[in-house]
């Protein structure tokens, strides 16, 4: 894999990640495409949001369409006629979320599907096929997350298997590489390890030196945004984040609030993928500026340090927004905001359950994260220290 940082700024950086469908430029936001879409959304959005990547879900996606169908129609990216990267989740998320339909041994987990309650033998090297099949330019080392609160001798499992897991993948990566998934046109995908170690800051470091060990593309922070505080989160980002390679990319999975997103990359974060975005914009929350940031003609944003970067939510199924006619964000050049849809539009279509609603707002605020981190890295660049 190919990673150059470019520049670097209070703690931030921004870089350039070569995959087999594109460079994506550092720090990014990955829209959730879990079944091959997100929702609400069609690929012609993304030509006006302009992200970069998707994320999708190999638990998922290995239960509908399925392997063969995967296999015949050129991967995900054939399936759904994506000719940007994607990166997919290995199931490792759906060994904590489908906690009441799973068992875990220490060679594989069992689950009970959640469509048809038939049994699945999950392993690493059935993760690794199926992202294989998919064709994901990124795909994630199966890894288990033991839930929050746990405690430590919960978590330290949860190291030793995902470690252990980890070696697996990389073991069957290198019984395969000289044949290579066709679905991504010959070439390999990039594997990045996953960090655990709850909220034990000597387990995060544990775990990433273990993972540096065995040796990645790329680095992955799992196991947060899931009940613990903002600080927490915060104090194992900066346990595990000195131990990881600093010319390697570094992923900080299922974050989050824009704020959130914001000190992680002053703490050296890469990457971010959640649902927020689309989640909170199925229930009229919507993300907006409180005021422009200042740009260039082109529209950089020459903001002079990355505190400049802010946001409001508001909910628009209010009442108070039931005669607004202003746009829904001043500031705001997503398609929903630039084509005259008022505050009290959205708000009536809401509360008549119409489902033009939901697409409207999930248009803009996915395309307001996007936004973020080009803001951001511009901020970077902009300040560079390098």
């Amino acid at each position: 894999m190919s990673f150059k940082v470019s520049a670097t700024y209070q703690g931030a950086r921004a870089a350039s990640l070569a995959t087999n469908h594109g460079i994506l430029q550092t720090p990014f936001f990955m829209p959730i495409a879990t079944r091959g879409a997100v929702k609400h959304l069609a690929n012609s959005d993304f030509a006006t949001i302009q992200n970069q990547i998707l994320l999708a879900n190999t638990y998922h996606l290995y239960l509908r369409p399925g392997l063969e169908v995967l296999k015949k129609c050129g991967g995900l990216h054939g399936l759904m006629n994506w000719q940007k990267p994607i990166l997919t989740d290995s199931g490792g998320f759906q060994v904590f979320s489908l906690a009441a339909l799973r068992k875990i041994t220490p060679d594989y987990v069992i689950f009970n599907s959640h469509i048809d309650g038939r049994e699945l033998k999950f392993t690493p090297e059935l993760s690794m096929e199926i992202q294989a099949a998919i064709g994901s330019d990124i795909q994630m080392c199966f890894d288990y997350f033991s839930g929050y609160p746990a405690t430590r001798k919960e978590t330290e499992y949860s190291v030793k298997l995902t470690t252990a897991w980890a070696k697996r993948c990389k073991y069957y990566l290198s019984l395969s590489s000289g044949h290579p998934s066709p679905n991504r046109g010959g070439k390999e995908g990039e594997v990045f390890g996953i960090v655990q170690g709850g909220t034990f800051p000597d387990l995060r470091k544990q775990s990433a030196q273990e993972l540096v060990n065995i040796g990645f593309n790329g680095y992955a922070i799992g196991g947060l945004a899931v009940g613990e505080t903002p600080q927490e989160m915060y104090t194992m980002i900066e346990a595990a984040v000195p131990e990881l390679p600093a010319d390697k990319p570094r992923y900080l999975m299922g974050v989050g609030q824009p704020e959130q997103i914001l000190e992680a990359v002053k703490l050296g974060v890469d990457m971010f993928d959640c649902v927020l975005p689309t989640r909170n914009a199925r229930h009229g929350q919507v993300y907006i500026h409180p005021s422009p940031l200042r740009r260039g003609e082109g529209g950089e944003v020459v903001a002079p340090d990355l505190s400049m970067v802010n946001y409001q939510k508001i909910n628009l199924t209010g009442s108070v927004y039931a005669t607004d006619l202003q746009p829904l964000d001043s500031y705001c050049q997503c398609s929903t905001c630039t084509s005259g849809y008022s505050r009290a539009y959205l708000r009536h279509l809401f509360s008549v359950n119409e489902a033009l609603a939901q697409r409207l707002a999930t248009v803009h605020n996915v395309y307001f994260y996007v936004q973020l981190m080009r803001d951001i890295r511009a901020i970077i660049m902009k300040s560079s220290h390098l």
